[in-house]
């Protein structure tokens, strides 16, 4: 199907979800000069975006009735499936001919395949396009958006994608951007295990944290992970960039994956325990990075008093 142009100004934005990282880029495309319709479960969150001009909606379906354009980031694949594909209240039920989902959470990929064929019996166009960069790339627009779905839908959208992103690659066919997800998060899964229980040995070992850092971030040691998180654990602040429930959530989506495909994923399955542990001790709702609380308890001692 042929697809609009997509134009600030002219095209009708919908939102759903406005959480830690949902606000932010809904607020980038607002200040692009795109109007917004939002909805999400807990209207408060979305109290910002509202004093910034969006209008407010009472359903998913109230949504994509009021847009061209409907982009949802929420938390889990039954949520996903909820809002998308409700039969009375669902965005799905609200979409006209020509209208274009997108689908920002980290979802299953045969869930994302199952929408783009049951939004293409309505003749709508849905794309499954999974970010990375927690709550920093969010707020500053620098995300990597990694997409599946219809070429034509993908090139129209990059005035949005512009807005939110600074790494917009299409993958090919729908469920490939979150097939690209499950790689990006089996690498972030070991990698953050590294980076605590190198802080952790260099705490031990008397160090400055912050100045091993100077020495290590910027070597072959270096990663995202830990020049952003390293510090907020050293600072002991670990409020969600990306919450510990939601990574699990992830790691579970990519360990059936592996199944599926006769993988063997140790060092996957590994990190998924640790978490899982993590969200016992009460962090399901901390950032990613609150993984050092749970192994510095498994060293014998708390992170946040260092004793």
């Amino acid at each position: 199907m042929s697809v609009n142009a997509i134009e600030p100004g002219k095209t009708r934005i919908g939102w759903i979800g406005t959480g830690v990282m949902g606000a932010s880029m809904c607020g980038h495309l607002i200040d692009a000069g795109f109007s917004a319709t939002v909805f999400n479960r807990t209207r408060s969150k979305a109290q910002t975006l509202i004093e910034r001009g969006a209008t407010w909606a009472d359903s998913p379906r109230a949504v994509a009735e009021a847009a061209d354009v409907i982009f949802t980031i929420v938390g889990f694949p039954h949520d996903v499936r909820s809002v998308i594909l409700d039969d009375e209240d669902g965005v799905l039920a609200g979409c006209e001919s020509g209208n274009i989902i997108v689908d920002m959470t980290t979802s299953q990929p045969s869930l994302a395949v199952e929408i783009a064929e049951a939004a293409a019996k309505k003749d709508v166009l849905a794309l499954d396009a999974p970010v990375s960069g927690g709550d920093k790339g969010a707020k500053e627009g620098t995300l990597s958006i990694m997409i599946g779905g219809d070429a034509g839908a993908v090139a129209a959208l990059q005035p949005c994608w512009d807005a939110m992103g600074k790494t917009v690659v299409h993958q090919g066919d729908s469920g490939s951007g979150q097939h690209t997800k499950m790689v990006n998060q089996i690498l972030i899964s070991t990698g953050m295990i590294g980076v605590c229980e190198a802080l952790i040995y260099g705490h031990r070992a008397g160090l400055d944290l912050p100045t091993v850092l100077k020495s290590v971030g910027s070597g072959a040691a270096g990663s995202w992970s830990l020049s952003n998180l390293g510090p907020r654990i050293i600072d002991n602040n670990f409020d969600p960039g990306f919450f510990v429930e939601h990574f699990i959530k992830d790691m579970g989506i990519a360990l059936a994956e592996s199944r599926r495909m006769g993988l063997s994923m140790p060092g996957l399955a590994l990190a998924q325990q640790l978490y899982q542990a993590v969200a016992a001790q009460g962090h399901a709702k901390d950032g990613t990075h609150a993984l050092a609380l749970a192994l510095s308890s498994l060293n014998g001692f708390d992170w946040k008093t260092r004793n």
